[in-house]
């Protein structure tokens, strides 16, 4: 969807210029195809800032107004010279010094990012070197321009916002403040635990010491979704007690000790929340819930009362009242004004406030705009001479994440019906593959057969294949390494190498 919206933008003129390590289709649009090696995204964005500081194309008054710690900043990205970015990324320096030229004197640009820049050990430096450049530019706080990250599925806004994470309750609100917890345990009548939970990674391998013992997976495949399969299966597996509620039969209910079957955007009432903050309701359109299948709000509510917390919700404006009782940026957010148009963006602070299109206008909402110098530390996993390639994945234009849905759509699997590794031209000569022929990758955490594609989509020394297929999962070989910070898995780069069948 968004694609759409920039591939318009670029027909009414807009310039795109794309970093990534292979040819997309939508870097075949771009003006500027930064092709970086993978895991180097902290260098390429530093050698970005590099070339906007030292050909004075900073915004001086937002830096000084808006913004603090500049000039601890200032000496580390002095150090990454558009030179020793093209020996580490692998970008020529001109071409990065092309990019910085534009993205810095166009009056208004959007900087958009997906799973290739968060997905990493250093995926919280790769987002704050993001914030840096919008800083340094002042490419924020007005329409058409700042950072926008992209989620990786529909609502996933939505749930964050609502507290499905492990140290927020909703809104981000921390669950360890204790005014914050007050306002929750006097509405809910229940005391609250202060100690952050444990992000998804981490309940993974508590479940094999037993920290964790009964386990609760609701419209998530972690069987094919999280790294290191044949670790994930194994962790689930040690649990006493699974649960598993989704709207398909998967890889992951397969394990499981009860599946309770939930329901489809089409058979049920509520809001999504997409990825630019714009609350939508969405209707029951379509079909009643089929067979014992009920809304996922129904099945939790009965459950919670089942097991003594009685919830007793009449529908789902009645859930929204509490969200907006509880969450300052949903506090005027309620189901009746989003009957007769295309929703509202928080935070929306009253039932008489329009919604906020764009964030930052007059401030940040921690004050000062901090700048956060972020040195280069490789990938986790970088290639030897046992494991000579980069492996990297991610998806297909005809598939979605692990194919749950998408591979019952007739029309997407014809189009896209098998699993594949790209390798580049030089690679295949020297190794002999032939396009379409089947090869071995091979991983420190396992293997998988799979059908060669030659092609230059990719640059020597690196392999990419997607994940959607349960035939040739992917993720039996990505590294399970995490973020320190945020504990998100290092999905887009391991050490890897191919063989002959």
């Amino acid at each position: 969807m968004v694609a759409m919206h920039i591939i318009d933008a670029l027909q009414r003129g807009a310039i795109l210029i794309v970093a990534d390590p292979r040819k997309t289709m939508l870097a075949g649009l771009a003006h500027i195809h930064l092709q970086h090696r993978c895991g180097t995204d902290v260098v390429l964005l530093n050698s970005i800032m590099n070339v906007i500081i030292n050909e004075g194309l900073v915004n001086i008054d937002f830096v000084k107004m808006r913004t603090e710690r500049f000039d601890e900043f200032e000496k580390v990205i002095r150090e990454y010279t558009p030179q020793m970015a093209e020996a580490i990324t692998g970008v020529p320096e001109e071409e990065i010094r092309r990019a910085a030229r534009i993205y810095a004197s166009e009056n208004r640009t959007m900087l958009f990012y997906g799973m290739g820049i968060t997905q990493h050990t250093t995926g919280v430096d790769n987002v704050h070197a993001c914030a840096n450049l919008v800083m340094l530019t002042a490419h924020v706080g007005h329409t058409a321009t700042g950072l926008n990250p992209l989620r990786g599925h529909n609502n996933v806004q939505g749930a964050c916002d609502m507290g499905a994470l492990p140290d927020f309750l909703t809104g981000y609100q921390p669950v360890s403040d204790p005014d914050i917890r007050q306002r929750f345990e006097r509405v809910w009548a229940v005391r609250l635990n202060p100690v952050p939970g444990l992000t998804l990674t981490e309940m993974i391998s508590a479940s094999l010491t037993k920290r964790i013992r009964a386990m609760y997976i609701m419209g998530e495949n972690p069987v094919l979704s999280d790294p290191h399969t044949d670790h994930t299966i194994r962790s689930l597996k040690a649990l006493d007690f699974l649960v598993v509620q989704d709207i398909f039969m998967t890889e992951t209910t397969q394990l499981a000790d009860v599946v309770l079957p939930g329901v489809s955007f089409a058979e049920k009432d509520g809001t999504f929340t997409n990825t630019e903050r714009r609350v939508q309701k969405i209707r029951r359109a379509a079909i009643e819930p089929v067979g014992e299948a009920l809304p996922d709000w129904q099945i939790i509510s009965e459950l919670s009362t089942r097991m003594g917390y009685s919830m007793n919700y009449r529908g789902t404006y009645e859930i929204m009242e509490e969200i907006a009782l509880l969450t300052p940026i949903y506090r005027g957010i309620r189901h009746h004004r989003l009957e007769h148009n295309f929703g509202i963006q928080w935070p929306c602070p009253d039932t008489s406030h329009p919604g906020t299109a764009y964030l930052h206008r007059k401030r940040f909402s921690k004050g000062m705009g901090t700048f956060i110098p972020t040195p280069y530390i490789p990938p986790a996993e970088v290639p030897d001479s046992e494991f000579p390639f980069v492996l990297t994945t991610g998806r297909n234009y005809f598939q979605f994440h692990i194919g749950t849905m998408s591979r019952k759509t007739i029309t997407l699997e014809r189009e896209d019906p098998e699993c594949f590794v790209e390798v580049n031209p030089e690679d295949a000569r020297s190794l002999g593959i032939r396009n379409r022929e089947k090869i071995r990758v091979i991983t420190r955490r396992g293997s998988i057969d799979v059908i060669a594609k030659v092609t230059d989509r990719i640059i020597p020394g690196t392999i990419y294949i997607p994940f959607h297929f349960h035939e040739a999962p992917a993720n039996r070989l990505t590294n399970p390494a995490l973020d320190e910070i945020a504990r998100i898995p290092e999905f887009k780069v391991c050490a890897a190498r191919i063989e002959r069948l």
